[in-house]
């Protein structure tokens, strides 16, 4: 029993093993993205996963991570390996037809991108396929973190403090037009930046997700160019004001009228 526990302490080579709160999103991000540019590493404190890619990134980036014992580069699942998982994936396809489809997808070069083509089409098999992805990703993860004596442990929760929580500094609105203007093109750039270094799936939810912007935002200019100005509402109440009396008034007058005796004939 003993021995047991202390084997679950210890990494290899007998090392004790160092708890890290490891951003398991981010690890597996960087275990599916085995593009030769793109260079991701764990620091081993904080759990954050930091990607370097080249001919965006500084030159010497690499040299001052690699000079920085809290940092560990993360080796990638090899295409050869990924490519095993979407064999093993397709026998466990229910639909005949998408089998078949799926098996010719993989056939030659550029076996990725078609795999993940057929199956944009079939919303259930690809969140059944993410899912067996994550979890073949999570076996090498998981070796990977307790072959260099690491252990997963829960991620601290953030909780505002109260400088988050003061009211915020008023801003007019030329400050604000001004601001953006200004930083248009530079989040432009960083966008493009930024995708270049994202992998397929975080890809398609970026796209998505500005898909979704873009729709809203043309939603409401569409609202607003067809919205009745406010003086015509009131007008239109008005004139059904004028137009007729209220119906209590009508209905009183009708009772009056009722009670009023009729003219006495003369004799």
């Amino acid at each position: 029993m003993a021995e047991s526990e202390k084997g679950s302490s210890s990494g290899a080579g007998g090392q004790p093993m160092r708890d890290v709160p490891v951003d398991w999103e981010a690890l597996e991000d960087a275990f599916e993205n085995n593009a030769p540019e793109v260079h991701s590493y764990l620091h081993v404190v904080t759990g954050e996963v930091l990607r370097v890619v080249d001919g965006i990134a500084d030159p010497e980036m690499h040299a001052r991570i690699a000079s920085d014992p809290s940092y560990m580069g993360v080796e990638p699942v090899s295409s050869r390996e990924q490519y095993r998982w979407m064999e093993r994936f397709i026998p466990m396809v229910d639909d005949p037809q998408l089998r078949e489809q799926l098996a010719a997808a993989i056939d030659g070069k550029g076996a990725f991108r078609r795999f993940k083509d057929v199956l944009m089409g079939h919303a259930a098999e690809r969140e059944r396929w993410f899912a067996f992805r994550s979890e073949r990703l999570r076996v090498f993860m998981e070796a990977w973190l307790t072959a260099h004596g690491l252990r997963s442990v829960p991620r601290p929760t953030w909780t505002p403090d109260a400088a988050a929580t003061r009211e915020p500094l008023t801003v007019s609105q030329e400050q604000l037009s001004l601001r953006r203007s200004r930083s248009a093109e530079a989040l432009r750039k960083q966008l493009r930046d930024l995708a270049d270094t994202l992998g397929a799936r975080d890809l398609e939810k970026v796209t998505a997700f500005a898909e979704f912007v873009k729709a809203r935002r043309a939603a409401r200019a569409f609202a607003h160019r067809h919205e009745p100005p406010p003086h015509a509402a009131e007008n239109e109440h008005e004139e059904s004001t004028h137009a007729s009396p209220p119906a209590g008034h009508i209905a009183a007058r009708r009772a009056e009228t009722a009670q009023d005796p009729p003219p006495r004939r003369a004799d």
